[in-house]
């Protein structure tokens, strides 16, 4: 484990290669699990401040679960997230030629949010726990994810750089220099 400003990152994150491989997995990560993609406070906010542009890319089970219980809704923890679809895919989902896509990206690659999506979908195939007062980045493995391993094998891509764009937002640039760093440091 790396410890990079009190933050506890995950040895996988630069042990596992990983590159997301869509074509095969077809977004399994939106569409199956037991409950939605966790949400900070704030997004809950934006998502409700836009909820009606992200809506035009939204299928209409989607729209219907967010007009039944709002934009997000509490797993068995008490965490604020993503409602879901009959208690299946998230309710932002959307599909094309099978594969599927979120609504709230979808809205902020035509320029009408300011916001991508949330940053656990983000961030994912990793997951962030509090732990006290500081949080640990940890690899969440799961089969739908395999196609992407055995790309990111292929193409020798750790999931720390695959992750680089959405490390960044979370926890900035100075943090993830340091990362790379500490990284370089343990492989040479």
């Amino acid at each position: 484990m790396l410890i990079i400003d009190d933050i506890m990152v995950s040895d996988d994150l630069y042990l596992v290669k990983f590159l997301c491989l869509l074509e095969k997995c077809l977004g399994a990560c939106c569409v199956e699990g037991d409950a939605g993609a966790p949400l900070e406070e704030e997004e809950i906010s934006d998502m409700e401040d836009y909820i009606e542009e992200i809506m035009k890319y939204m299928i209409p089970e989607g729209i219907e679960a967010v007009k039944q219980c709002g934009v997000f809704d509490y797993d068995m923890d008490g965490t604020f997230v993503t409602p879901l679809i009959r208690g299946g895919d998230c309710a932002f989902i959307n599909f094309t030629k099978g594969i599927a896509w979120c609504a709230i990206e979808k809205a902020h690659e035509e320029g009408d949010i300011p916001f991508r999506k949330p940053i656990s979908c983000h961030l994912y195939p990793v997951r962030i726990t509090k732990v006290g007062e500081t949080e640990a980045v940890n690899y969440h493995k799961w089969q739908v994810c395999n196609p992407a391993l055995e790309k990111g094998i292929r193409e020798d891509v750790p999931m720390y750089v695959f992750l680089k764009d959405a490390l960044i937002r979370r926890y900035g640039e100075r943090w993830y220099s340091k990362l790379v760093d500490e990284i370089g440091k343990i492989e040479n």
